[in-house]
């Protein structure tokens, strides 16, 4: 005897139910995630800051991280603390200052008394890294800051303890900062920098991508040659749309990455090679299916005649 027949729309139901429940755990899982990048990312850092009651807070703002030049673009802005500070005006100096900036070139930031700084933008060198290991691409960067009371008559100035308060505007990229000071009053801010999670999970899912595409092109193609199809031209509109397609998904890649990154090697070039591949032989096996087809209608006609 057959055991008893569940109810088809019951089936439904549940089938209906399990898939909810899995598009609401991906949506809170996609939001946590969203959440916990913009809590951990473009966040404001305070690094070594003085204990001394007069000093120099510098605000440093990475812009622009641009692997292909290796640079990374940093905007400066110094605020004075203490008995530096202007009494009329708490964001300009109450004596003259000098604060200088050791990086790829050396940028001098002065204020008169009475004066604030005039914000500045500065280049750092991106070292140990290679950009063409997208997205795995990791770099070093490495700058020096130093102040000076420019208010002694005999022209030289005492050093001016110097804090560094850091924040990262760059979207694609994260940066780990840290600052030491050192034995010369200076402050020596180092750091690294590798791409964001969002660049990390976008990459992979064009690789993903790549990769099932290339192979659904195989399979439609292994489909058609043991049907002994000819040339089905929807299927061949299908298979060349998508070689070309990969083409601007992989332009898209967030960042820029150059042709030959590590990205291609693993999906790009290879999905390319199986989707011409697959598009040719189609083409070639349709051909020859065809040719059979019509050699025989001609038999036949003759045949018949």
């Amino acid at each position: 005897m057959s055991g008893p027949v569940r109810p088809r729309g019951r089936l439904r139901g549940n089938r209906f139910a399990v898939a909810l429940l899995i598009l609401a755990v991906l949506c809170s899982a996609g939001i946590a995630l969203y959440l916990n990048e913009r809590d951990t990312r473009q966040q404001t850092r305070e690094l070594a800051l003085p204990t001394a009651g007069d000093w120099i807070e510098l605000d440093l703002t990475a812009q622009e991280i641009d692997p292909g030049t290796g640079e990374l673009g940093l905007y400066v802005a110094a605020l004075p603390h203490g008995s530096l500070a202007s009494a009329a005006d708490p964001a300009a100096f109450s004596r003259p200052v000098a604060v200088a900036v050791h990086a790829e070139a050396r940028t001098d930031l002065r204020a008169a008394a009475g004066e604030s700084v005039t914000s500045q933008s500065v280049k750092a060198n991106l070292y140990e890294g290679t950009q063409s290991d997208y997205p795995f691409d990791r770099y070093h960067f490495e700058l020096a800051f130093s102040a000076t009371d420019g208010s002694a008559t005999d022209g030289s100035g005492a050093a001016v303890p110097v804090g560094l308060v850091f924040a990262d505007a760059d979207p694609f990229f994260v940066v780990r900062p840290t600052s030491t000071p050192t034995a010369a009053g200076a402050t020596l801010l180092d750091g690294r920098v590798s791409r964001a999670r969002s660049t990390f999970i976008l990459a992979w899912f064009m690789i993903a991508a790549m990769w099932a595409l290339a192979l659904a092109v195989l399979a439609g193609a292994e489909v058609l040659y043991r049907a002994g199809q000819g040339l089905v031209w929807p299927s061949l509109g299908w298979m060349a749309a998508t070689l070309f397609a990969l083409i601007g998904m992989r332009n898209a890649a967030p960042g820029s990455p150059p042709v030959g990154s590590l990205m291609d090697y693993v999906a790009f070039f290879w999905a390319e090679g199986i989707i011409a591949a697959s598009l040719a032989f189609t083409v070639v096996s349709g051909t020859r299916v065809e040719h059979r087809r019509r050699r025989a209608e001609e038999e036949a006609a003759a045949a018949e005649a």
